[in-house]
């Protein structure tokens, strides 16, 4: 990654170096950095496009089907919520993949049972990360940059590839959302395969 950053700077340089030997009107400065209410307007259009309410927020039924609750946005799988039961001999290899609730919150699959994070800046949530956990959190796909694997569906390899820039304005962001209370439970893991199952 490194070495590519430096490819890329190098190709910058030569780029308007060349271009004004040769009388070219070239731009060769550096987008400015992003601070203060440009950087969180960033974030909002980042997390806006990139599914994170998807997964992250609790939903309201309506005609037109689920919709985001506005009063719980980004809270993450409801503390207390309960999860219908996982037909047997549904997941697996040559099966399904994942299942998950009408709301999108809470996925099964080979790995178990995942429940999306609590996003809001309660202390039940981000309130205590800082920006460097939550960038190393989403290079590394372990949580805090150190600790358990994030769990599917959770595109953290496709997230790792945005820029720091980018994923501060998110962090940036999401710290100004209205703070929830909700202790998301913690993932369970995969049940051991029935014996006595039918073979396919």
């Amino acid at each position: 990654m490194r070495a590519a950053r430096r490819w890329v700077g190098s190709v910058g340089v030569t780029v308007c170096v060349l271009g004004a030997a040769i009388g070219l009107s070239v731009s060769c400065t550096s987008p400015p950095k992003l601070d203060g209410d440009a950087l969180i307007l960033r974030g909002q259009h980042l997390v806006a496009t990139s599914g994170c309410d998807d997964c992250h927020s609790p939903k309201v039924f309506t005609e037109m089907g689920p919709r985001v609750d506005p009063a719980r946005r980004l809270a993450g799988h409801l503390a207390g919520s309960i999860l219908p039961s996982v037909p047997p001999d549904v997941l697996g290899p040559e099966r399904w993949g994942a299942i998950t609730t009408n709301d999108m919150t809470a996925w099964a699959g080979p790995w178990g049972i995942s429940f999306a994070t609590n996003l809001t800046p309660h202390p039940d949530g981000l309130g205590l990360w800082t920006e460097d956990q939550f960038i190393k959190t989403l290079r590394t796909g372990l949580h805090l940059g150190f600790g358990r694997a994030v769990l599917p569906p959770m595109p953290w390899p496709a997230y790792s590839q945005m820029s720091d820039e980018d994923l501060r304005a998110m962090f940036a962001f999401l710290k100004t959302l209205p703070p929830i209370a909700n202790i998301v439970p913690q993932p369970i893991p995969p049940q051991p395969a029935r014996t006595d199952a039918p073979a396919h």
